[in-house]
């Protein structure tokens, strides 16, 4: 009997090697997360490479267009200002008094021309009634001619007293203009961000090919508008009135609406970044303004193109944009199927062929150990 025995032990040892080997060489089921095909809204879009700007819809550094000394400096930084508020006046007393010098001297001429042509009005009247006497001959023809000689003597110089007057109005308006390259003042509304002087101190203009600060940035603060650079594949699907969402690192939690304004019309081309289009984009609402400040970064989303009631899958979950793993509850499996996709967008993607809607696809493709006929386990929460 002991010869049996052990035969039955090595036959029950080697077929639960044989067991163990052979449950050892099945594969292991594979976790996965699915999600069912849904029906939605898919839309074409693109952004911006980097990030964007926000800018304000006009602003100006400004300085006098002559250097000298700051006399007056009614305005701080912060301030708010009308259009054509005083900003700041150079020293100019000097030609103050020249200008008074002149307006004086516009005074004085048109004294004398009034008197010029009154007393040309009375020889006129005078010639008139030597030209009646001779044809009554009681006048000589030489009294007459020396009559009208004189007349036209005074209204001459009636006229040169009139051009005299419009002369020194002139010189009194280039004494007006020299004053106004003075006075800085603010060619919009808008608030005033940066003064670089003081008091008393002196400017001085910009030597040619040399920058100097300006002595006033001055920046509308009641319109701005987004400038983004798009990828040069991305920018000729981009026309002009497209709509665009607006995110701004500022104001995390809200979205901003509006639409393409300008595409520029070259392409920019800086060493080690990519090429892209300076794109700029209004804001749909006024409102949007009330707490922006210039500068801001905003990322842009042009919406190219919108698709409705259409089957959508989770973008992540496509495979080279042709195949998707369809998850079967009978085996257990999954299977990878073609699919036929249309509009996309880094969130979702349409189905234009190749499922169905209420099919389970499976969204963590990344995983290596996935493939066609590999059977799963799918996570909690999952069918």
């Amino acid at each position: 009997m002991r010869k049996p025995v052990r035969w039955m032990v090595v036959f029950l040892i080697v077929a639960g090697a044989a067991v163990l080997i052979w449950f050892k060489a099945q594969p292991k089921p594979v976790e996965v997360t699915v999600l069912a095909v849904a029906r939605g809204t898919v839309e074409k879009t693109v952004a911006n490479t980097r990030a964007g700007t926000v800018n304000a819809c006009r602003r100006a550094k400004l300085s006098p267009s002559i250097g000298g000394q700051i006399a007056r400096l009614p305005v701080q930084e912060g301030d708010q200002v009308k259009a054509g508020e005083l900003l700041l006046e150079i020293w100019n007393d000097d030609i103050k008094a020249q200008l008074a010098q002149a307006e004086d001297e516009v005074a004085v001429s048109e004294a004398q021309k009034d008197a010029a042509c009154l007393s040309a009005d009375e020889a006129l009247r005078s010639a008139k009634r030597a030209e009646a006497l001779f044809v009554k001959k009681v006048s000589t023809e030489e009294q007459t001619d020396q009559a009208r000689t004189r007349a036209r003597s005074l209204q001459a110089e009636c006229d040169a007293a009139q051009k005299t007057v419009v002369l020194k109005q002139s010189i009194v308006s280039v004494w007006k203009a020299n004053i106004a390259r003075t006075r800085l003042v603010a060619p919009f509304a808008g608030i005033v961000a940066k003064i670089e002087g003081e008091l008393n101190e002196y400017v001085t203009p910009s030597p040619v090919g040399v920058l100097t600060p300006p002595v006033i940035d001055l920046i509308e603060n009641n319109c701005f508008y987004i400038s983004a650079p798009i990828d040069e594949v991305d920018a000729a699907l981009v026309r002009i009135g497209m709509e665009v969402r607006i995110s701004l690192d500022a104001f995390r939690d809200s979205e901003f609406s509006g639409t393409v304004t300008r595409i520029a019309p070259y392409v920019l081309d800086y060493e080690k970044q990519a090429r892209t289009v300076e794109i700029e984009t209004a804001f749909a609402q006024e409102a949007d303004f009330a707490n922006l400040l210039a500068g801001y970064s905003a990322d842009v989303e042009i919406i190219i193109a919108t698709r409705q009631d259409t089957l959508k899958v989770p973008t992540e979950a496509v495979i080279d944009n042709s195949a998707v793993y369809l998850y079967s509850e009978q085996d257990k499996k999954i299977h990878r199927v073609a699919v036929e996709v249309g509009l996309s967008n880094w969130q979702s993607t349409e189905i234009v062929s190749g499922l169905e809607e209420g099919q389970f696809i499976v969204m963590n493709i990344d995983n290596p150990d996935l493939k066609d006929g590999s059977i799963v386990t799918v996570k909690k929460g999952a069918p």
